[in-house]
C-alpha cells in the first residue's frame, strides 16, 4: 500500500511539473501565434499577409505538432497529423509564395491548428491550471494553519469559501487544503489527459476528412502500384530478353548444327553438345532466379518470417532475426513485406558501412510490424535515392507506413508497419 501511495503521489508531482510547464505554452504559446495569425490573415489583401502567412501557419504547425508528441508521449493520446504535403516546387518570388498562401489556407487542417489555438488558451490552460492549483493551492492552508493567519486577525481572509480569522479556522483551511491535494492526487493524471483529449477533438481530422484523406491516399497508392507493376513487368521482360531468351536461341542454333555435324564431324558435335547443355543448365539457373525475383518459393511455402530468415542468411554481414508471428498474412502482404525488407538489407550492406544488422518482425493490434536495425553510419534518408522511397511506395498500396530513425554516426533503425489479419 504505502509503494502504491508513494508511486501514486509521484505520478501527482511529475503531472504537476509537466502542467506547469506546459501552462506557459498554452498561455503564451498559443496567444502569441493566434494574435500573429490573425494579422497575418488580415493582411493578405495589403499583400503583405502573403509574405508572413506560410512562416506563421509553419510556426502554428510545430507548435501543434510538439503538443502531439508530448500528448503521446505524456498521456498516450495519439493525435494524427493530417497535413496536406505541399508540393517540391511551388516556384518562386511572389508567385510561389501566393501559391504557398492558397495552398496553406485550402488545407482544412490549417483552420483546425486555429481554433485549437483558441482552445488551448482557454479550455486547454484551465485544465492545466487547475492540475497545478490543486497541488499547490493546498500549501497556503498548510503556511496559513502555521501561524500566517496571525497576519489577518484585523481583517477577514479568505481559504476558498473558509473565512480565516483564528486558528480553529485555519484548521479547517487545512482540512480543505488536505482534502484538495489528495483530489489532485486521484485527478491530476485524468486532468493531463483531458487537456490532450481536448487538443485531440479540434486536432484531429473529422470523419468525413479522414474519409477524404484516405481516399485521397489510395487514389495515389493505386497509381503508384500501376506504375511499378508496368515498371517490375518491364524487367522481366528486359531480363528474359537479355538472359534467358538469348540462352535459349543459342542453344538452338548449336542443336541444328549438331544436327548438320552428327554423322560428318561426332567429335565437334559432342563439344557443341556439352556447350548446348551448359547453356540450358545456365538458362534454368537464371529463369529461376527470375521466378525467385517475382516470389520466392521461400516465400510461399513457409511464409515471411522464414524467407526472412533466408534472406538475412545470404547476408554478407552478421545478423539476427526474431520472429514472431502466430500465423500467416495475404498473400500480396507478404509479397510487399519481403521486398521491403530485401531492399532495406541491401540499403543496409551497401551504403551504411554496417557490420552487424538486427531484424524483428511481429504482429499485434492487427499491424504487421517490420524493423530493420543496422549498426552503419545513419544519414539515411527518405527520398534522398536510397531507395526508401520505392519502399514506402510499396508499402503505401497496402496502407502502410515507413519510418526511419537515422541520426549521423548511426544506428539507423528503419520500421515498416503494415495493416493485416493473420490466418
Amino acid at each position: 500500500m504505502t509503494k502504491a501511495i508513494q508511486s501514486r503521489v509521484q505520478g501527482s508531482l511529475l503531472a504537476t511539473g509537466r502542467a506547469f510547464v506546459l501552462a506557459f505554452a498554452s498561455i503564451a504559446g498559443s496567444v502569441t501565434l493566434f494574435v500573429l495569425s490573425v494579422l497575418s490573415l488580415a493582411f493578405i489583401p495589403l499583400g503583405v499577409g502573403l509574405l508572413t502567412t506560410p512562416w506563421v501557419t509553419e510556426q502554428v504547425r510545430a507548435h501543434a505538432n510538439r503538443r502531439r508528441l508530448l500528448a503521446v508521449t505524456w498521456s498516450d493520446v495519439r493525435i494524427p497529423v493530417p497535413y496536406r504535403p505541399l508540393p517540391g516546387d511551388t516556384g518562386e518570388g511572389l508567385a510561389g509564395q501566393v501559391r504557398r498562401t492558397v495552398l496553406l489556407l485550402r488545407d482544412p487542417a490549417t483552420w483546425r491548428d486555429l481554433q485549437w489555438l483558441l482552445v488551448d488558451m482557454t479550455a486547454g490552460a484551465f485544465t492545466l491550471v487547475l492540475v497545478v492549483g490543486l497541488t499547490v493551492y493546498p500549501a497556503e492552508a498548510l503556511v496559513l494553519a502555521a501561524g500566517l493567519w496571525r497576519v489577518y486577525e484585523d481583517h477577514r481572509y479568505w481559504y476558498a469559501f473558509v473565512p480565516v480569522d483564528s486558528q480553529t479556522s485555519a484548521l479547517y483551511a487545512l482540512t480543505l487544503g488536505a482534502a484538495l491535494f489528495v483530489a489532485g492526487l486521484w485527478a491530476n493524471r485524468p486532468l493531463l489527459r483531458l487537456h490532450f483529449v481536448l487538443a485531440r477533438s479540434v486536432l484531429a481530422p473529422t470523419h468525413e476528412q479522414e474519409l477524404a484523406r484516405r481516399i485521397d491516399r489510395l487514389t495515389e497508392t493505386r497509381h503508384e502500384a500501376v506504375d511499378t507493376a508496368a515498371s517490375e513487368l518491364r524487367r522481366i521482360e528486359r531480363d528474359l530478353h537479355d538472359g534467358a531468351q538469348a540462352r535459349l536461341v543459342a542453344m538452338g542454333m548449336s542443336l541444328g548444327t549438331i544436327e548438320a555435324l552428327v554423322e560428318k564431324d561426332p567429335a565437334q558435335a559432342k563439344k557443341l553438345l556439352a556447350m548446348a547443355r551448359q547453356s540450358s543448365a545456365e538458362a534454368l539457373t537464371e529463369l529461376r532466379d527470375l521466378v525467385r525475383g517475382i516470389h520466392p518459393p521461400v516465400l510461399a511455402e513457409r511464409g515471411l518470417g522464414d524467407a526472412v530468415k533466408a534472406l538475412a542468411l545470404r547476408l554478407p554481414v552478421a545478423s539476427e532475426v526474431s520472429v514472431e508471428l502466430p500465423g500467416r498474412a495475404g498473400a500480396p502482404v507478404e509479397s510487399a513485406a519481403y521486398f521491403a525488407v530485401s531492399e532495406t538489407l541491401t540499403n543496409a550492406v551497401k551504403h551504411a558501412g554496417a557490420d552487424r544488422i538486427w531484424v524483428d518482425v511481429h504482429h499485434a493490434d492487427g499491424m504487421l510490424r517490420i524493423s530493420v536495425t543496422d549498426n552503419g553510419g545513419g544519414g539515411a534518408v527518405v527520398g534522398a535515392g536510397s531507395g526508401l522511397s520505392g519502399i514506402e511506395r510499396r508499402l503505401g498500396t497496402f496502407d502502410g507506413v515507413l519510418a526511419v530513425s537515422s541520426p549521423a554516426g548511426g544506428p539507423t533503425m528503419v520500421t515498416m508497419e503494415i495493416p493485416c489479419a493473420l490466418s
